[in-house]
């Protein structure tokens, strides 16, 4: 009887304990989610009850024309245009450069490798303000304003994916690339038939972040562009705010639908990206 009972408040303590971390857990979702709800919210209020003394979460009425609005008040399809192709060509571009770039600093040997490796992660702790300035002159001196190559190329080779790819291919062991290369695989061989295929968290997880920063990016295309046809996303959310006042219905219209594609693409990888993320510090050689 006494086991009996011992069992039982075990298991009695498990479910409180349990309760309590899911109401935790719920309770950091919802306060991480409301600045979201109140941005959805906010985009469907009339003009003049958005900076209304009383804070009130739903407006008198539903307004879903403030959506079809903010697409016309500005040329939105382009500017939407622009940060997709940008966002997907930058992620490409980088998948391909990370992947090739980790697989030397983790599976080839040569002489300095860990140092040349920990120069480059240095890069990582310089700001990308530091170096507005001179990469502007460089895509200036290279005829690069104003063009799709400019908001490429310059975060294109990134020391953060080369790191996050590094990590993966740690966790994989030697004896792959050597049976592959018995069977008369080279180096391009055992990276594109026997590397890659294993590493889909990883590509997956570099993806999701690098197109969302592509897809965020503000300060260097606003530097770098001055043609209103090779806007972004982001920029086009600053016309939203004038000298004279902002349609803050309109922004948060505006914001709502830009939240949409990365939203989408994180629901569909959010598994392959959790996996990512928690492998990524495993192994290491």
């Amino acid at each position: 009887m006494a086991n009996l009972s011992i069992q039982k408040n075990v298991i009695i303590n498990k479910k409180i304990k349990t309760a309590i971390n899911y109401t935790f857990l719920v309770f950091c979702s919802s306060l991480m989610m409301f600045p979201f709800a109140w941005m959805i919210l906010t985009s469907l209020k009339p003009s003049g009850e958005v900076l209304s003394s009383k804070i009130e979460l739903f407006g008198s009425r539903i307004e879903w024309s403030n959506y079809s609005t903010a697409w016309n008040y500005l040329p939105f399809g382009q500017f939407m245009l622009n940060s997709l192709y940008v966002a997907v060509i930058g992620t490409l571009i980088t998948l391909a450069t990370s992947s090739m770039a980790a697989y030397a600093f983790s599976r080839l040997r040569f002489k300095g490798r860990d140092s040349l490796f920990g120069l480059y992660l240095t890069t990582l702790m310089i700001p990308q303000q530091v170096i507005i300035i001179p990469l502007f002159l460089m895509m200036n001196k290279m005829g690069w304003t104003n063009s799709y190559a400019s908001l490429i190329v310059p975060w294109a080779f990134t020391a953060y994916g080369t790191f996050l790819m590094r990590q993966f291919y740690l966790t994989l062991p030697y004896e792959l690339d050597e049976a592959a290369r018995i069977d008369g695989c080279g180096h391009m061989g055992v990276f594109l038939r026997i590397l890659i295929p294993q590493l889909k968290p990883a590509l997956v997880t570099l993806a999701v972040i690098t197109f969302l920063g592509y897809w965020n990016g503000l300060l260097w295309p606003l530097v770098i562009l001055n043609q209103e046809t090779m806007w972004t996303l982001p920029i086009g959310l600053q016309m939203f705010m004038g000298q004279y006042g902002t349609e803050w219905n309109l922004l948060m219209a505006a914001t709502t639908i830009t939240t949409i594609p990365g939203f989408i693409i994180f629901v569909f990888a959010q598994k392959y990206y959790v996996q990512g993320i928690s492998m990524s510090g495993m192994g290491g050689r």
